[in-house]
């Protein structure tokens, strides 16, 4: 019987943290963010749970995750290699930073078999945002030309920091709950009241609230691994002026498969509060809300008690 897996990318940890033993813990018992992305997928209905990290912050990942999931999810790791690549292709001198998103889930190949789930490690969604992606991928599907893939759509005013711009995905649907395109913002912020983003520092254009956006929370068939291959190396050709620069995005490859229209996918909208420690000073109110979601009693005081 095949599992239903969350693939966490944690990849780029160590370098966001300066180190993956600065990561502060935000729970009463200790937790850190994806402690509770793993309890609450795990609370949803996820059998497998894959880390996509990088070989060498292997040794401090895995004493931050100790055995604390023993016995609770099958649990398995995924090494994103820079010099995984395709046939003809070599890592440029300089280039130190993986490949991006598309290559992280990418490394999960032969380890998936039945549909997944893709989120970031350091970003907390919510318990609803899983039960979302876990029925959605769950569900009886009719066989078609399309593939049917979903995402979790957040409202854009629960996704943002009052300490800085964030980067969000800013997306349209046909007005039936599925995708039609994802535009990348880079900097959004709330200013004066409102949110508004700017793509040069001088104008900035007001986005209204209730706009669906991305967090990065997508749920697949095994055939997106196939289609993730095949086209990496399109990718690279395609920026070969630029090796040392880009990247291999995940939105990009779904948006490719929209536009050629080869899938589909339905905009799971969910009214969860994103939480993330995007800056430092975003510490505090991680921390309370978790709190307050512990005297709720959504969350048990200590996550992995035995």
């Amino acid at each position: 019987m095949s599992k239903t897996t969350l693939i966490i990318m944690a990849a780029g940890m160590g370098s966001r943290y300066g180190g993956l033993k600065q990561i502060d813990p935000i729970g009463p018992g200790g937790e850190i963010i994806l402690d509770y992305s793993v309890y609450d997928a795990v609370k949803a209905g996820f059998d497998k749970v894959i880390f996509v990290i990088k070989e060498e912050i292997e040794k401090d990942f895995k004493e931050i995750i100790g055995n604390k999931f023993d016995g609770v999810v099958d649990i398995d790791f995924a090494y994103q290699d820079i010099n995984n690549l395709p046939v003809g292709f070599t890592v440029p001198e300089g280039r130190v930073k993986p490949w991006g998103t598309g290559h992280a889930v990418l490394s999960c190949k032969g380890m998936i078999d039945g549909p997944f789930a893709v989120i970031n490690a350091d970003d907390y969604y919510g318990r609803e945002t899983f039960e979302l992606i876990y029925n959605e991928l769950n569900k009886e599907k009719a066989e078609g030309d399309r593939y049917e893939f979903c995402m979790v759509g957040f409202r854009v005013e629960n996704t943002l920091t009052e300490n800085g711009t964030v980067a969000r995905g800013v997306c349209q649907t046909n007005g039936e709950d599925y995708l039609t395109d994802i535009v990348e913002r880079t900097k959004i912020a709330i200013r004066d009241g409102k949110i508004m983003f700017t793509e040069d520092e001088e104008s900035w254009t007001e986005i209204p609230e209730g706009t669906t956006v991305s967090m990065n929370c997508w749920g697949f068939t095994p055939a997106m691994m196939d289609e993730l291959e095949n086209r990496f190396a399109a990718c690279l050709e395609r920026n070969k002026d630029n090796m040392l620069k880009c990247e291999y995005f995940l939105p990009f490859v779904v948006d490719e498969l929209l536009k050629e229209d080869k899938a589909e996918v339905k905009v799971l909208s969910t009214k969860e509060k994103w939480y993330g420690v995007t800056y430092k000073e975003d510490k505090e109110a991680v921390v309370n809300a978790i709190r307050e979601k512990v005297a709720k009693g959504e969350y048990p005081p200590c996550l992995w008690k035995k």
